[in-house]
């Protein structure tokens, strides 16, 4: 038999079970990393090299480093130190789902800030005169006007950065978590079957991306409509 459906189909509920972690994983280092992005990126685009500089290193160095370094020194790095065993934060840091989520977090809310902070900067001048004109004030334009422009235009981007992330934490498998390649491996280790393991944690991976992707259409297709070039 050149394909085993028949362990496809009995490992099923170990794959639905792995995304429903891969999911848990993605919303709450997306959340967690958006929250944090926001901040980093109006620094970004700080005149102040005092308030710019620190996040530009910040997005530099996390950027410049791989996501599964970050993720093996949060994990596994940390606990070496026995300051950190003795702390109050060992409950948290040396629990696998805590230290994925927040790795993945921090690599996000990097590359997020980036987005946002290229969204920023090419907010046309027209709108900020405009709202100058209205006497708004400097947290009032960036609350009601720069970041939520900034937000719209930059949901492209940011799509692909969800995407790449989706295909990220497919990286918490290896500290220890069933996620959707978690349960490939536990799929192949079970019965030697490499190609039916992985080909059906990819078929899981292409559905939830392909419905991510129609997600982010219907977001551009009514946030962004004003932007559309008009017919005559």
């Amino acid at each position: 038999m050149l394909f085993d459906y028949n362990v496809v189909w009995e490992s099923l509920p170990l794959y639905f079970g792995g995304v429903l972690v891969t999911l848990k994983l993605l919303v709450i280092s997306l959340a967690l990393g958006l929250l944090a992005a926001v901040p980093l990126a109006l620094m970004r685009v700080s005149k102040q090299p005092a308030i710019n500089f620190p996040a530009w290193l910040y997005t530099y160095v996390i950027r410049g480093t791989p996501m599964l370094v970050q993720l093996y020194l949060l994990y596994y790095g940390m606990a070496q130190f026995e300051v950190v065993r003795e702390s109050a934060l060992w409950p948290y840091l040396s629990n696998a789902t805590f230290c994925a989520c927040l790795a993945f977090a921090i690599n996000t809310s990097a590359y997020s800030a980036e987005i946002l902070a290229g969204s920023l900067k090419a907010t046309p001048y027209g709108e900020i005169e405009a709202a100058k004109a209205m006497g708004m004030s400097r947290a009032k334009l960036y609350r009601r006007i720069l970041l939520p422009s900034a937000l719209r235009r930059a949901l492209p981007q940011y799509s692909n950065e969800v995407i790449m992330m989706l295909h990220t934490t497919s990286l918490a498998s290896v500290v220890t978590l069933i996620d959707i390649t978690g349960a490939a491996k536990t799929v192949n280790s079970q019965y030697y079957l490499s190609f039916e393991a992985y080909i059906t944690a990819g078929v899981f991976y292409l559905l939830l991306t392909l419905i991510l992707v129609r997600l982010f259409k219907l977001a551009e297709r009514r946030y962004l409509a004003y932007l559309a070039p008009r017919k005559h």
